[in-house]
């Protein structure tokens, strides 16, 4: 598989990781979710993020799920690591074991500990020497990690990191950081690198708009990320932000902290994506009326999609 470079665009869709409802692994939800993914159009899959659960895995079920994505994909998309750790030691030893299995790159976001813009580059700084020539993914995401990157310091990280290839934008919404970070590039004072926008696609067109080269994040209907990265891509944006309104109740529901992981896994598993909505235990579970109200979302959303063609 090809590595990871400044030049990704597309959709990298954030994996959410299958649990049967004793919170075993399903692998066999692995292998349909990624079949999904895939049939929905994206550009590549991240696996490992936050909203895939990650922190609840041991190392050993790590290695097993970036495994069978990988092996179901056989090389046909890009697959993309987090790797985010407390510690250098264990994120390099993750890195280079996904590596060798044929990822093309890998995610690292701050720890909390880091706090000044000198310990931000620093820490990004033992990032690239630790990673040597793997591609590696600077996730820039304040909501969850209590670290804000301010735009002066990914452009010093991208002048002397060379591996950090792409920007994982989600500060909220940050629109600004985007437009300055590209005529940074375009004035030639930093590389180029690629933008990829989290925040389950909230801000997608307007991020499109500024610069960005697509999205790195998840939605319950990945279609509707692909569907305005590709509009945009054709010079469209008035069928960006038409195919985007159509989705926009449902993507605002699922942004909630607390259920809105529940609320993804909830309708991957009506759709047949995944066998099970459960998520591993620390976690919450959708009540009679949050069903309800994702109910009523969905079919006012397939009305919507009806009436624009999509």
């Amino acid at each position: 598989m090809a590595r990871l470079t400044e030049d990704a665009k597309g959709v990298y869709v954030i994996a959410v990781t299958p649990f049967a409802d004793d919170g075993a692994l399903d692998l066999e939800s692995i292998d349909s979710m990624v079949d999904f993914y895939e049939g929905a159009g994206v550009t590549g899959l991240t696996v490992l993020g936050q909203l895939g659960e990650a922190p609840k895995l041991t190392a050993e079920e790590s290695r097993t799920v970036v495994e069978r994505v990988l092996k179901r994909l056989d090389g046909r998309l890009p697959v993309v690591v987090g790797v985010s750790a407390p510690g250098l030691a264990p994120m390099g030893e993750l890195a280079k074991a996904v590596m060798g299995e044929g990822a093309a790159g890998v995610m690292v976001a701050p720890p909390w500990t880091v706090r000044t813009d000198d310990q931000v580059f620093a820490f990004y700084q033992s990032v690239g020497e630790t990673l040597g020539d793997t591609p590696f993914v600077l996730q820039d995401y304040p909501l969850t990690t209590n670290v804000t990157i301010a735009p002066a310091v990914i452009e010093r990280v991208v002048r002397e990191v060379p591996n950090c290839v792409m920007l994982k934008h989600e500060d909220w919404p940050g629109l600004s950081k985007i437009t300055r970070l590209r005529a940074a590039s375009d004035k030639g004072s930093m590389r180029r690198i690629s933008i990829l926008c989290g925040n389950g696609g909230l801000f997608l067109p307007e991020e499109m708009g500024r610069g960005a080269d697509g999205a790195m994040t998840g939605f319950c209907y990945p279609e509707m990320m692909v569907g305005v990265v590709e509009a945009y891509g054709a010079g469209n944006p008035d069928r960006a932000h038409e195919i985007f309104d159509a989705y926009l109740p449902l993507a605002r529901y699922e942004q909630q902290q607390g259920i809105g992981l529940a609320c993804r896994k909830y309708v991957l598993a009506k759709r047949g994506v995944i066998k099970s909505p459960a998520l591993r235990k620390p976690g919450p579970r959708l009540s009679a009326l949050d069903i309800a109200d994702v109910e009523r979302l969905l079919a006012r959303q397939a009305v919507h999609l009806k009436e624009i063609g999509a």
